[in-house]
């Protein structure tokens, strides 16, 4: 299997994807009109795959999958000598959430069967048909209802669907993942473009991923208002229907039991210990000490994808406006999917 002309069929999807995003649509030709249909069929069917969530997505893969960027990844691993079938799960939270997974099977040289997302059926088959279409050498893998015929599996679920997953997988080499989310350390002196930027880590796909900021650390004299102030840019998030939906709901649940809350309109802030907090809401609490921050992230560390702060705070943590652009070598749950792939 020749990896390098699967890579160089990746390099021009990427190139390919850049120049739809860039295109006048008034000027598309066939096969922008067929992928801006499908982007437009997403959202039908899937509500919070809006259009521009999904050219967000596309952009976020357009700037990773350079030849550079491909090149460097891909020279800590070996590519398999036997192709394994290697069965995905694949999410739907966010728009192709599964394509690393996917792109990561291929390129370890092994063979991907898929079962989609029916949150998120359309994107990725399109776009392995078009990077089948880009390479000389064949990118072969499969779409399947039910996984059968496997040598090993990764799936993502929830918590409680991971259990099954794990017991289902006993018998093969297995990544299951479960449910994470991310959270921000505030120092007490961001700049108003910094808190701007962390709005970006809260909103972006209306917080449905693993890297979307649910929880807040702030000094104890840190002024509330100044989040609120820096989040207004996202305010037009409360005219989509579901969205809007889940803050109606969380703000009558919250009046209801008389729970504090502070609102802006279109979320809420609520000081609350919890590191998963509802759509539309945002949980913070206020820390002395670095040291108690620190305590509660090792303890929560298995729950925990992605800390927002500044690196002067020393917590391994990406920049502000950064949790939603991972490098190809992060992963999900923080597990090597391509370490795996080798001894599969």
């Amino acid at each position: 299997m020749n990896t390098e002309n699967q890579v160089l069929g990746l390099i021009k999807l990427s190139d390919y994807i850049k120049t739809f995003l860039a295109k006048d649509q008034s000027s598309e030709n066939e096969n922008d009109a067929e992928f801006e249909l499908l982007l437009k069929k997403s959202e039908i069917e899937n509500p919070w795959f809006t259009v521009d969530n999904q050219k967000f997505a596309l952009k976020q893969w357009t700037e990773l999958l350079t030849a550079e960027n491909i090149s460097a990844w891909l020279k800590n691993y070996s590519v398999s000598k036997t192709p394994k079938r290697v069965g995905l799960i694949l999410a739907g939270n966010i728009p192709l959430v599964g394509f690393h997974d996917v792109i990561s099977v291929v390129l370890s040289g092994n063979i991907p069967v898929i079962k989609l997302s029916s949150k998120d059926k359309y994107m990725i088959p399109f776009l392995l048909k078009k990077w089948n279409e880009f390479s000389e050498e064949s990118v072969s893998f499969e779409l399947v209802e039910r996984l059968e015929n496997f040598d090993a599996v990764i799936a993502t679920g929830s918590n409680n669907t991971a259990r099954y997953l794990e017991y289902y997988f006993k018998d093969h080499p297995s990544i299951i993942r479960k449910n994470r989310t991310s959270v921000a350390v505030l120092k007490g002196d961001e700049t108003n473009e910094e808190l701007q930027l962390l709005a970006e880590d809260i909103f972006r796909y209306f917080g449905l991923g693993c890297r979307n900021v649910t929880r807040i650390f702030i000094p104890q004299d840190f002024v509330i208002d100044r989040l609120f102030e820096n989040f207004l840019h996202f305010q037009d998030i409360i005219h989509h229907n579901k969205y809007a939906n889940n803050y109606d709901y969380n703000r009558a649940v919250y009046l209801l039991n008389q729970e504090q809350f502070w609102d802006n309109n279109f979320v809420m802030l609520k000081e609350d210990e919890k590191l998963f907090s509802p759509l539309s809401v945002i949980n913070f609490s206020r820390y002395t000490s670095l040291d108690d921050v620190r305590k509660f992230i090792n303890e929560n560390e298995e729950n925990i994808q992605c800390i927002v702060a500044k690196n002067e705070l020393g917590l391994d943590s990406v920049l502000f406006g950064e949790a939603q652009h991972p490098a190809l070598g992060t992963y999900a749950d923080n597990v090597d999917t391509m370490k795996f792939l080798e001894v599969v």
